[in-house]
């Protein structure tokens, strides 16, 4: 199995700092902060090493892609598509019609990401909380009740009844 070159100057690092650790030059607390870890994960670190030697430093989350990554032409031909036939359609209706038409398989929400991040589509603000009122017209009710409140007001006003 082959690792990535940054992979193996990580375990390279943390070799050394544990060897450091290990002479008494450093203590185990020192190294763990050198390698921007807790001292726990320091101490398992170490123990793998001890277990499986130099192959235990190795990040083992990078060694090879993950089987569920799209691929790059598939992700190319969705852009392209919206580029040049279904510009100015929304996602969700996009996403609708190459699913049928084109026959392609990725999730609504990996279409979706694909053309914000392209910049074909804009993102939109997330909703607010239903029924909130606009924070000028809130401000609006606000200086009416408050008028209607001082002394020498008659009451509410008679617009702001319902």
């Amino acid at each position: 199995m082959t690792y990535a070159v940054i992979a193996m100057e990580r375990a390279m690092k943390i070799q050394e700092v544990i060897l450091r650790a290990m002479s008494g030059a450093l203590t185990w607390p020192q190294a763990a902060d050198i390698l921007g870890m807790h001292p726990r994960s320091l101490r398992r670190w170490r123990a793998r090493q001890q277990r499986v030697g130099y192959d235990g430093l190795l990040d083992r989350r990078r060694q090879r892609p993950s089987p569920r990554l799209a691929p790059f032409a598939e992700i190319e031909r969705i852009l392209r598509l919206y580029w040049e036939r279904y510009a100015g359609f929304n996602v969700r209706h996009f996403h609708q019609l190459v699913r049928r038409d084109e026959h392609v398989t990725l999730s609504y929400t990996l279409v979706k990401t694909a053309l914000q991040k392209a910049g074909l589509v804009a993102k939109r603000r997330a909703a607010g909380i239903a029924g909130a009122a606009s924070p000028a017209r809130a401000s609006a009710n606000c200086c009416i009740w408050t008028a209607a409140l001082m002394p020498g007001s008659r009451g509410v006003p008679t617009s702001a009844r319902r």
